[in-house]
């Protein structure tokens, strides 16, 4: 557990910034639980172009929301060819022992990177990524997640993507459902 909370602090304000004047085209992701495995993922222009057609005339904040989820679920799905991550399974139940696995605090960290890039790329307009938080239940039952703000009223939401496999929309939901364990699956 221990060695596990450590990560968990060590990744609280990692992001991967590239070199001066280097493409600004990827991300550094984890995988393998607690972030034990790490992949530079770089994003091809056609992919990138992809994600920027995403978010071209959206117009409001609930918008930018819903195109986050899928913008989300797309990159994961982008990451999948050059990382093992594309045998990652929704929740922890069904990747056990597998290369690629991905627990929440891969899929805080990993989603926080790609909202970053997203950011970095101007295509947020509504909304300012915050840090990282958690939710705890019990003793040793921690959940991570990336969390966003509206930029006009502060409004805070938890950008979960653990619940689903790679290349499904995330969990865009206000904070604090997410703190009172609100299902996304439904």
């Amino acid at each position: 557990m221990a060695a596990w909370a450590a990560s968990a602090n060590a990744l609280a304000s990692d992001t991967a910034m590239p070199a001066s004047g280097a493409a600004d085209n990827g991300v550094t992701i984890c995988y393998n639980y607690g972030c034990y495995s790490r992949a530079r993922v770089e994003f091809t222009s056609v992919q990138l172009d992809y994600l920027a057609r995403m978010f071209a005339g959206v117009g409001d904040p609930a918008a930018e929301r819903n195109v986050i989820a899928r913008a989300i679920g797309r990159m994961y799905f982008f990451a999948g060819d050059t990382t093992p991550i594309w045998h990652d399974h929704g929740l922890n139940f069904y990747d056990d022992g597998v290369n690629g696995k991905m627990d929440c605090l891969d899929h805080s960290h990993n989603t926080d990177e790609f909202l970053q890039l997203l950011a970095r790329r101007g295509l947020l307009r509504y909304h300012d990524i915050r840090t990282r938080v958690r939710r705890r239940w019990f003793v040793f039952a921690d959940h991570w997640t990336a969390r966003i703000a509206d930029k006009a009223n502060g409004a805070e939401y938890a950008v979960d993507s653990w619940y689903f496999d790679p290349g499904e929309p995330a969990s865009v939901m206000p904070i604090a459902d997410w703190y009172r364990h609100k299902d996304p699956r439904g």
